[in-house]
């Protein structure tokens, strides 16, 4: 298998995963946010939480995310707490703070989201996460919850414009990564194509 950190892309896979990965969706206002838990980048996460909020986008979040390996607290609780501090309302976020997984972030927080608005009465997400990971977490989403209508909206702390990600070492690991992923994961049932084509 080739190292990713030391692979270069072609040109055609660049202009694929520009095109098909890093996708950017009209942005409204939606019934909820639903922010998946990271340990990199979180305050560009809660930032731009925090823009949504201020900005009227969401009338509700969710935020979700486990104990990772050498913390005390976990991605939830790290982020949902500096979205309150940041000034959005203790009472608009629900929280989720199991899983470990993208897959375990969508198929935990339903129930939650259920429990305290009813998953009828959500009829639009925007998916806030990182740039890398891009439209795995609206995939992820529609795998499980198809009937909502998903948006996508991605941070990083990377210096590199997004659409120049292949010219920076850790930008170009982290996304062949992340693309890597798609095509197994959409044969294992973990994903489903989105946005539908």
């Amino acid at each position: 298998m080739t190292d990713r950190s030391t692979r270069l892309p072609t040109e055609a896979e660049i202009a694929a995963i520009n095109a098909q990965h890093l996708i950017r969706t009209p942005l409204k206002p939606a019934d909820l946010l639903f922010v998946f838990g990271t340990r990199v980048d979180v305050r560009e996460r809660v930032d731009e939480a925090v823009r949504l909020w201020r900005d009227g986008y969401f009338r509700c979040s969710v935020v979700s995310g486990g104990i990772t390996p050498g913390s005390a607290r976990s991605e939830c609780e790290i982020i949902a707490d500096a979205m309150i501090a940041r000034g959005i309302p203790p009472g608009r976020i629900l929280r989720e703070d199991r899983a470990m997984n993208t897959g375990e972030n969508v198929i935990f927080s339903l129930p939650v989201i259920d429990a305290a608005l009813g998953l009828a009465h959500v009829r639009s997400v925007i998916c806030l996460g990182n740039t890398w990971t891009a439209r795995r977490y609206p995939m992820t989403l529609h795998r499980h919850w198809p009937e909502v209508e998903k948006m996508l909206v991605t941070v990083d702390s990377f210096a590199t414009p997004r659409s120049l990600w292949h010219t920076d070492p850790e930008f170009r690991r982290r996304m062949l990564c992340e693309w890597d992923k798609i095509e197994p994961y959409k044969a294992k049932g973990f994903i489903a194509e989105w946005p539908v084509r």
